[in-house]
């Protein structure tokens, strides 16, 4: 058999119509079609699953299946072949139907003839080749579209990003800078005059707002590592308990709140290693939240628990909590919880928080209560030095 023959799979019952369709295309000549027969539904869909055709010839009434039923069958087993209808009877709307089900034509058996069946078997296969070619054209296009759209979408939250960036950055350096410069400005015109109490108290607001304006500056940089996926992961030797100890007494220098943070550790962490700058950033701004959110005098809790290959970092504060319907809000970038009034505040410490999480494979959980307080839960994987 020629390796351009058109193989067809005729699905009929009846033996005589079948020998008539075998004898239509014989006369056209036989060798460049190879027609393998079958009398059932069933016995199709198995062809089909074990031999590969060009076209389908459909007889709508068979034993095991009448009707449309039979399109759907074999639509749903070959999708991409072309499929033309038999059918003794000229019902214009059932031939509509098969169309929009997915027949390429709609033959009446006692109109056929060789031209007609032959040309029809060719237009069903070349309609089909056309209709293959604009269906995965089309899905080229819906996956440019796709792609284009979610550059769109990124370039928009960039922009976004972008804006409320430099919105909040103006906001809240102007506050520290005005501060710098007011009280440099009474230190200067006014330095003799003024009591030596009165000087410590403008050096101290300028030494408070120059550290605020560093930490703001470091959220900055740290935010356009992040954001451009260069934020480094540097894992190290590290003393863990001795690295925490050293946290806190930083944080405890700079308390006004005169607030207690009671430390537990629970565990071996010796031949771990840690990447000492994210987990700064980590450990850093949730123990400052947990200050700056918290009463006066009020007490935080701050532990660290071996579980296995699993460090847990639990920091628990009696401040005033975060309302249930804004918890999943809270890592978004310039967010700032409804009931915070006029405690200052970027909304990125939380956001950073969980990109350093995230690049150490960790995770983060938020439990709270309004006017009870939160529980912060970090849970990041030990490595261990070789």
């Amino acid at each position: 058999m020629p390796g351009n023959a058109v193989k067809i799979l005729l699905v009929e019952d009846d033996l005589a119509e079948a020998r008539l369709l075998h004898e239509v295309l014989k006369s056209f000549g036989l060798n460049q079609f190879n027609l393998v027969h079958v009398k059932r539904l069933g016995e199709a869909l198995q062809q089909l699953q074990q031999s590969c055709f060009d076209v389908i010839l459909l007889d709508l009434t068979l034993p095991d299946s009448q009707g449309l039923d039979s399109l759907k069958s074999i639509i749903q087993q070959a999708p991409n072949l072309p499929v033309v209808v038999l059918t003794n009877t000229n019902d214009d709307q059932l031939a509509i139907a098969a169309v929009r089900q997915g027949a390429q034509d709609y033959l009446v058996k006692r109109s056929i003839n060789v031209e007609g069946l032959v040309r029809s078997l060719q237009y069903a296969i070349e309609r089909k080749r056309v209709a293959e070619v604009l269906r995965e054209e089309n899905e080229v296009l819906e996956h440019q579209i796709r792609e284009q759209t979610a550059q769109l979408i990124k370039a928009q939250k960039i922009n976004q990003f972008k804006s409320d960036f430099v919105a909040m950055f103006s906001h809240d350096f102007r506050n520290p800078l005005t501060t710098i410069i007011a009280s440099a400005g009474l230190l200067q015109q006014n330095k003799y005059e003024l009591p030596e109490e009165k000087k410590l108290m403008l050096l101290q607001h300028i030494l408070s707002a120059g550290k605020n304006l560093a930490q703001l500056l470091e959220e900055a940089l740290f935010i356009g590592k992040s954001d451009s996926e260069q934020l480094p992961y540097q894992p190290k030797n590290l003393n863990l308990e001795l690295f925490c100890r050293n946290l806190l007494e930083k944080l405890q220098l700079n308390l006004e709140q005169q607030n207690q943070i009671i430390f537990t550790i629970d565990g071996n962490f010796q031949d771990t290693i840690w990447d000492e700058n994210l987990l700064q950033h980590i450990l850093g701004n949730l123990l400052t939240n947990a200050l700056k959110y918290s009463p006066k005098h009020s007490m935080v809790k701050f532990e660290v628990i071996k579980q296995g290959e699993i460090a847990l970092f639990r920091i628990e504060d009696q401040g005033i909590g975060i309302p249930a319907d804004e918890l999943k809000h809270l890592s978004t970038f310039f967010y700032r919880g409804s009931n915070v009034r006029r405690i200052p505040g970027t909304g990125l410490g939380l956001a950073i928080v969980k990109r350093c999480v995230e690049v150490q494979k960790g995770t983060i959980e938020f439990q709270s209560e309004e006017g009870i307080g939160t529980v912060v839960t970090v849970t990041l994987p030990i490595i261990k030095h070789n």
